[in-house]
């Protein structure tokens, strides 16, 4: 905790502390004798089930009754025993089984086989019960389980007996007693817990009270967390698809129930949806910043055809802090936003000017991301710097991370400290080249330095020319023996780089074999191991270019990406490892 300010240290104690009180509060909701003392009385019924919007497979469901669990990468065959008795291989299988989502290939199926099979299982997790459990009953879980419920109820209430009936409302009542007195954490799973209630209160007979008190919560929800351009308070452009999923359904809710919709949930799904083809390269996937893994496709494109605009992404988010350089099929997506509120903080990166380049359908230029499974023993590592595509000063990062375990435990992440006080930008949008230009000042206290960065991009997209500079502060020298500086370019695993004889240039060879190179001018260039994990399949390894240097006395640094001409063969150097730095990820 040693770059956390005192105002930051007060802020992650009140945080803990809430978060402690919350899981106590938790504890005591889902209790079997308060669950006793509120089982008595007449349960509600349901009057409509909300649509889901998330993709169905139904050969899963032949899967689900064979006993195969397939989640988060990880497969647990149950052998005839109940799943929910069975040891999660890991957190991520465990809120996935626990979050129900799966039911929906279930109900693609359309048998009676699958129809019983969803029952079975639905009816073991209430017999079970499982209190306690950290992960079954954390909110943002919880959440899930409802929503999946709701909207898979035609599924297992068709042909269903009066008793499971019961036992189904009573538990779908319990799981809402729990959320209204859950302290969920802060961002994503607060909103999810938010509409989870509101989606009850539509669904379930009775709730007019109810669902005015909801939409109340959620309208002030949105406001709060979802920002004037468009983007999330987190920063984590993920959390755009994963928020927009359930947004989409519960706004049709309420029209189903003859009900306006909040202004406020309108307002937000259209501030959001253009937000989602800002973050957007051309082969469809999202840039990489601030938690962002592998891009669900089949959701985005589910989202994206409930845009009716359809209109040219916006090329400025200065609320949510990133920036966008479009012209000739190229495009150039910048992060030049601060670290967010602390309670929101653990997903967030220390990638402060990173930058992302690709042209047409192909990405050259990525930070590392995050996988989409195993991400816990990935989590920091990607968190740090130097896995994004900026500079890095003695291989530090420009924000702190807490790695407390009590604070871990509790936030269920690590909370990022620190980071720029002051980010500078300006834009040329109407000059030729389209220039962009933007400064930190991350690693002032540290070591004295300001890092300033321009990026030119022409206007036929074929050569984008970039500067890093390193001042000091107020006109002082940057200390001597800190002044170590890395200037990194992760490429995407599809790009073949080799260094050229003269040690500033390399040649990129695309896999449609149109060939880019790169050039560091007066500065010599390295390339070396890097991991790029936001793919489908897993974790790949690629290439990254890098440029070393000591602020005081390399202070600019030029280089450039540009098309190459058609022909150009490429001249490989011979390459010698023994003396090529280790790599920092």
């Amino acid at each position: 905790m040693s770059r956390a300010s005192v105002a930051e240290r007060t802020k992650l104690s009140v945080l803990v502390a809430r978060a402690m009180a919350g899981r106590l509060l938790g504890r005591v909701t889902t209790h079997p004798i308060v669950n006793w003392l509120f089982s008595f009385g007449k349960p509600d019924r349901l009057v409509i089930a909300p649509q889901d919007l998330r993709t169905t497979d139904a050969t899963r469901a032949s899967e689900i009754y064979a006993g195969r669990f397939v989640f988060a990468g990880k497969v647990v065959v149950c052998d005839a025993r109940s799943p929910f008795e069975i040891a999660a291989p890991s957190e991520d299988w465990a809120a996935a089984l626990f979050g129900f989502g799966w039911l929906r290939h279930l109900r693609a199926a359309q048998s009676t086989i699958t129809r019983a099979n969803a029952r079975a299982l639905v009816d073991e997790w209430i017999t079970l019960n499982r209190w306690g459990d950290p992960i079954a009953w954390r909110p943002e879980v919880v959440a899930r389980r409802v929503i999946a419920w709701l909207c898979q109820a035609p599924l297992l209430l068709e042909d269903a007996d009066v008793e499971f009936y019961r036992r189904f409302m009573r538990s779908l009542a319990r799981h809402l007693r729990h959320l209204r007195y859950s302290r969920p954490s802060d961002g994503v799973p607060r909103l999810q817990v938010t509409m989870a209630l509101a989606y009850a209160a539509l669904c379930m007979a009775g709730q007019q009270r109810n669902i005015r008190a909801a939409s109340k919560r959620l309208s002030d929800e949105l406001l709060r967390q979802i920002l004037p351009d468009g983007g999330h308070i987190s920063r984590n452009p993920g959390a755009l698809i994963a928020l927009l999923i359930d947004l989409l359904p519960l706004r049709t809710a309420f029209s189903a129930r003859n009900l306006a919709p909040p202004q406020a949930l309108l307002n937000a799904i259209d501030r959001m949806i253009p937000m989602l083809r800002f973050f957007r390269h051309g082969d469809g996937n999202f840039a990489l910043f601030n938690g962002m893994g592998p891009t669900p496709t089949d959701l985005l494109t589910t989202i994206l055809a409930y845009d009716d605009a359809r209109g040219t992404p916006l090329a400025n988010a200065p609320h949510s802090g990133y920036q966008r350089l479009e012209s000739g099929g190229t495009l150039v997506l910048m992060d030049t936003g601060k670290a967010p509120a602390l309670a929101v903080s653990q997903d967030a990166h220390a990638g402060c000017l990173a930058f992302e380049l690709s042209t047409k359908q192909q990405r050259i230029v990525v930070n590392c991301g995050l996988p989409i499974s195993g991400r816990a023993s990935w989590r920091q590592v990607t968190r740090a710097t130097a896995a994004h595509s900026t500079a890095t000063l003695n291989d530090t990062s420009c924000c702190g991370f807490i790695e407390s375990g009590l604070v871990k435990r509790m936030l269920d992440g690590v909370p990022m400290v620190g980071g720029p006080r002051s980010i500078e930008v300006t834009r040329e949008e109407h000059s030729e080249p389209l220039q962009l230009q933007a400064s930190h000042d991350g690693y002032g206290d540290l070591f004295n330095v300001i890092h300033h960065r321009t990026l030119n991009l022409s206007s036929d997209g074929q050569k984008l020319a970039g500067e890093d500079v390193f001042t000091p502060v107020k006109g002082e020298n940057v200390p001597m023996g800190r002044d170590q500086f890395a200037l990194r370019f992760h490429l995407h695993p599809s790009i073949k780089a080799n260094r050229l004889a003269d040690g500033h240039s390399a040649m990129l060879l695309m896999p449609n074999k149109e060939m880019w190179s790169f050039n560091a001018y007066e500065d010599r260039i390295d390339i070396e191991e890097s991991v790029y994990l936001a793919g489908a399949e897993g974790p790949r390894r690629t290439a990254q270019i890098v440029i070393y240097g000591r602020a005081r006395k390399v202070m600019r640094v030029q280089w450039s990406f540009a098309l190459a001409p058609a022909g150009t063969a490429p001249a490989p150097a011979r390459r010698d490892r023994s003396d090529e730095p280790q790599l920092p990820l």
